[in-house]
């Protein structure tokens, strides 16, 4: 197969996976959906952070940010704290209702991906994890492409 037509093939078939992403956010609870999830999710990989970092990380722009992070701070998974570096920010922090709520939320990933990969090898899942990882690290830092 030539590249041209191995790259169209490989682009229909990440087009497709928004059913895979769609399946994913039905199995999230009501009230923590995508952008809630990846709230908390870089809040707990990169520990606590600036309103402006996190932007940054999830290639929104502020106002977007503020109201992902409202939601969240709503439901008491985050909180905000002054800056102890700069009295006028504020440093958000992942709560313990965060924390347990993203135990949730991996449960029913997980669970998902149990479901629908119960026919695949263990091979083929570490392979298809290898594969995504790769794929993601190819593109590098997309927020570059924005600005």
């Amino acid at each position: 197969m030539e590249a041209r037509n191995r790259y169209e093939e490989l682009a229909r078939a990440v087009s497709a996976f928004g059913a895979v992403k769609r399946g994913l956010a039905r199995v999230l609870p009501g009230d923590c959906q995508g952008a809630s999830a990846a709230v908390l999710a870089l809040l707990k990989h990169h520990d606590d952070m600036r309103m402006s970092r996190l932007a940054e990380l999830m290639a929104v722009d502020m106002s977007v940010c503020s109201r992902h992070v409202a939601h969240t701070v709503d439901r008491g998974w985050v909180e905000r704290l002054p800056d102890p570096g700069d009295g006028r920010s504020r440093i958000l922090r992942l709560t313990p209702a965060g924390v347990a709520m993203l135990a949730e939320l991996d449960r029913r990933v997980t669970e998902a991906f149990t479901h629908h990969l119960a026919e695949w090898s263990d091979d083929d899942v570490a392979l298809l994890t290898t594969l995504l990882a790769r794929l993601r690290d190819s593109f590098g830092d997309c927020r570059a492409l924005h600005a």
